[in-house]
């Protein structure tokens, strides 16, 4: 009993809002739509499902009356709902009061040297002093000044090397003049008479090479083509049927046109085809009649089983 009087005692700056607030049942997020079973308000001491007469008059086993049991609260003292244990969400908070014997402590060399802050490097530092580092927009310059011992120092041969120019290819040519220089040889010589004669330019004469007009043989005159050049030297005739256009673009009707009377099969093909509008169509008035055989119809026991709700 006393330890209940001093748990009761603890809860004395709870204010009765905060009671109320906690007090208030959960809101559903369901819909009609996605909602199954009863209708049940959640936060509340009502059950989903009724329990039975047999569950209400049954007595406790020893193991359920141990885990109804509540929890033993540990905390004793100044640690019974400390502020800061509140405010951390339960956990472990470092929001706590400091002992004077850790204000009063000396901090260890490893303890001094964690707790320094982070130093720029001494390049870094040396740059600050350099007018052309903030020219250079704060990087890295290959502009400094050079050290008299770098000046003074014997190169390398590994230097040496690494400052020589790349060398050309060895069958790397230069670029051409642009007009050819003409040996002397080549000057003074003869071509043979084969050159010379390939070399001459081809003889044309000048003028037309005959007459435009020129007289016909007696043998050409009296001459008679045969058979197949008279078949080829026909006009292309125009084809069976052909019809040359009217003098008048206009004409008359007939008078028997005008008096015709078209027969059954024509006045079917000329009407026009109706069709049936889409809500026509698509509208069933027995979409959904149940047949009587559907009816009287027996679910198997895994169709039962399918259609039973998934309980959570």
């Amino acid at each position: 009993m006393a330890e209940v009087a001093v748990q009761d005692s603890s809860y004395n700056h709870v204010t009765s809002e905060r009671i109320f607030e906690l007090a208030e049942p959960k809101h559903s997020k369901s819909v009609w739509l996605t909602s199954f079973g009863p209708r049940v308000m959640w936060g509340t001491q009502d059950m989903l499902w009724p329990i039975s007469n047999g569950a209400l008059g049954g007595e406790a086993t020893p193991r359920v009356m141990e885990l109804s049991s509540p929890k033993k609260n540990f905390q004793t003292g100044v640690k019974v709902n400390r502020p800061q244990y509140v405010y951390s969400c339960g956990r472990e908070s470092v929001i706590w009061d400091i002992s004077p014997l850790a204000r009063r402590a000396e901090a260890s060399d490893r303890i001094t040297r964690l707790a320094n802050h982070k130093q720029a490097p001494r390049e870094y530092l040396e740059k600050e002093d350099r007018p052309h580092y903030n020219f250079s927009c704060g990087r890295v310059s290959p502009i400094w000044d050079v050290s008299d011992g770098a000046k003074q120092c014997d190169d390398r041969p590994r230097t040496s090397q690494l400052a020589r120019a790349k060398s050309p290819h060895p069958q790397f040519q230069g670029e051409r003049q642009v007009e050819s220089l003409i040996s002397r040889s080549t000057l003074i010589a003869r071509c043979t008479e084969r050159l010379g004669h390939l070399s001459r330019p081809k003889n044309r004469p000048n003028g037309p090479f005959r007459e435009p007009q020129w007289p016909v043989s007696d043998s050409a005159k009296v001459f008679s083509a045969t058979t197949r050049s008279l078949e080829l030297a026909k006009p292309k005739s125009l084809p069976e049927g052909y019809q040359p256009n009217r003098e008048d673009p206009q004409w008359k009707i007939p008078r028997s046109a005008r008096r015709a009377i078209a027969s059954s099969r024509i006045n079917e093909l000329a009407g026009p085809i109706i069709r049936a509008s889409m809500d026509h169509v698509q509208f069933d008035p027995d979409a959904f009649l149940v047949k009587e055989t559907a009816l009287k119809a027996a679910c198997s026991p895994r169709v039962e089983e399918l259609a039973a709700p998934i309980r959570r």
